[in-house]
């Protein structure tokens, strides 16, 4: 493939992954920069809304993206953006409406994966075990006794979510019935819809699952270990985190991760997801429980999604460069 080809890199979206999102586009741009027949071209989204190339106010009309000097075909895009726009599913759209291939799955995967309580009901059609959960809306009156009762029936150990965020953001650990109410409230103002999940005492395990010469293939699991017991936000992205990850993890039997990876997979393909996801589980030692999808997960030097990738012998940047190549052919 003689042709260079124009590959927008686009970053940031304002929201709360800003900045994991910048460093995660800076990892991508190194590794499409390896192929010679790839022109990496990095915008940022700044906190304002402004589609910005180096510095500078830009504009993507079409497939032209226009700059204060150049006004560069763009071939193929990666939305390289943690949370709101990117895993919410607005900025696929707004490539497919004007034909722009891209990197990672559709508009509609993007929506059902980001939203926890329809994960939840996808997960409960397809008979994929996850956590006992319940929901509440804000736009109807907390229905305080069924919250009670469910906080009850979970050992008084819940924890209650945001439905629409990443990264641990409006995500609490409650375990007194008092603050059951307050910390639903605390949550809607991240989202229009909470999740209250019975906390599992279990390992946190992660599964990458993605596409390679046409077949999807999901790792064996890796391992995040949080001697805090909650992966907080500040725990992944911060330098004093404490937090430990094995990107293949010990004590695990071959029945078992085989087991989750077929989970994996089968969400995966039901969810219509593209190219890459990161499944997370919960693990007792005899059950596992489905956690959450992560549509783009991070690219950071310590994201587990690349780290696992490249345990199975593929490097990274061949990976992208043959899904690339597969959808520009």
């Amino acid at each position: 493939m003689s042709t260079v080809k124009n590959i927008l890199i686009v970053y940031g979206g304002g929201g709360s992954e800003h900045e994991v999102s910048k460093v995660s586009s800076a990892y991508i741009f190194e590794c499409i920069s390896k192929t010679k027949h790839f022109n990496p071209i990095l915008v940022e989204i700044t906190k304002e809304g402004h589609w910005e190339q180096a510095g500078r106010k830009c504009s993507l009309n079409g497939r032209i993206l226009k700059t204060p000097t150049e006004q560069p075909y763009i071939d193929y895009a990666i939305p390289c953006i943690h949370g709101h726009p990117g895993e919410t599913g607005e900025i696929q759209g707004f490539f497919q409406t004007i034909g722009l291939p891209y990197f990672g799955p559709s508009s509609e995967g993007s929506i059902h994966c980001f939203n926890k309580v329809t994960t939840k009901l996808w997960l409960d059609m397809l008979g994929i075990s996850n956590s006992p959960w319940m929901s509440q809306n804000i736009n109807e009156e907390i229905d305080t006794d069924k919250v009670k009762a469910f906080f009850a029936k979970s050992n008084n150990d819940v924890f209650i979510k945001a439905s629409n965020q990443g990264s641990s953001v409006g995500c609490y650990h409650v375990t007194k019935e008092d603050f059951l109410k307050s910390t639903i409230t605390e949550a809607f103002k991240f989202s229009q819809n909470v999740i209250i999940e019975k906390s599992i005492k279990a390992r946190e395990l992660e599964i990458a699952v993605f596409e390679y010469q046409g077949k999807v293939i999901a790792t064996e699991p890796g391992e995040i270990i949080c001697p805090d017991g909650f992966y907080s936000y500040e725990e992944k992205y911060s330098k004093t985190s404490h937090t430990k990850t094995d990107v293949r993890a010990k004590n695990v039997s071959p029945e078992i991760s085989k087991q989750m990876q077929e989970a994996a997979i089968k969400a995966f393909k039901a969810f219509n997801l593209k190219h890459l996801s990161r499944v997370d589980f919960f693990y007792t030692g005899d059950k596992y429980y489905l956690n959450e999808i992560n549509t783009f997960p991070g690219m950071t030097p310590i994201s587990m999604f690349p780290q696992m990738l490249e345990g199975t012998g593929l490097k990274f940047d061949e990976y992208l460069r043959d899904n690339i190549d597969s959808c520009l052919k």
